[in-house]
């Protein structure tokens, strides 16, 4: 099924929920929540990076853990990880322990204080938001790459992010509002406020 799916509490949600509580609640509560703040757009672009070949339920689930090995995905604490510090990572069950992509974490925090901060990879995240578009009526109608999404990878790569790339951008902006690709029938798209660009 990939459209609109009636729970056991009679709310039509997005397909990809299905009935696990953890996702549901992430579907209801943030998934497509516009998001600005720039502290929490940092921390779902790190995670987002380790989603990439898993699935988003592994994650979320994992999200305390990932959490307390990246000191809560504080920019400036994150940036001072050295080697001693993804040696423990890649040893912490918790997390997805893919060196890479622990690496990729430390140097994307370097890379958003380069950039002048958390809020200011907000700025750069938003200034790609599209031009509205119809709600999705189903899976088919979500696309998995953008044109702003491309050009959203393209830039945080020329500012020294890794693992951001084109998909990796587009399920950061489905994430954090930048679009809103709930489906058309929803409950969460209607609670979601309007975006305009």
């Amino acid at each position: 099924m990939t459209g609109l799916r009636v729970g056991p509490d009679g709310v039509a949600r997005c397909w990809w929920c299905g009935a696990d509580p953890d996702y549901v609640a992430y579907h209801d509560a943030e998934w497509g929540r516009p998001v600005a703040d720039g502290d929490r757009l940092f921390e779902k672009l790190c995670l987002e990076g380790f989603q990439a070949g898993l699935s988003w339920l592994t994650i979320l689930r994992k999200r305390p853990a990932f959490r307390a090995a990246f000191a809560g995905f504080d920019v400036d604490a994150v940036a001072r990880f050295d080697a001693a510090d993804v040696a423990r990572l890649a040893a912490d069950a918790g997390i997805v322990r893919n060196r890479a992509k622990i690496e990729a974490t430390v140097s994307n925090a370097r890379a958003t204080l380069d950039l002048g901060g958390p809020e200011t990879l907000s700025s750069l995240v938003w200034s790609f938001a599209p031009a509205a578009r119809p709600a999705p009526r189903t899976a088919a109608d979500i696309p998995a790459v953008t044109p702003e999404s491309t050009a959203l990878s393209k830039a945080l790569k020329r500012h020294g992010f890794r693992f951001v790339g084109p998909t990796t951008a587009y399920a950061l902006m489905q994430a954090m509002g930048v679009v809103n690709d709930h489906l058309a029938g929803c409950a969460a798209r209607a609670a979601v406020p309007h975006v305009t660009r």
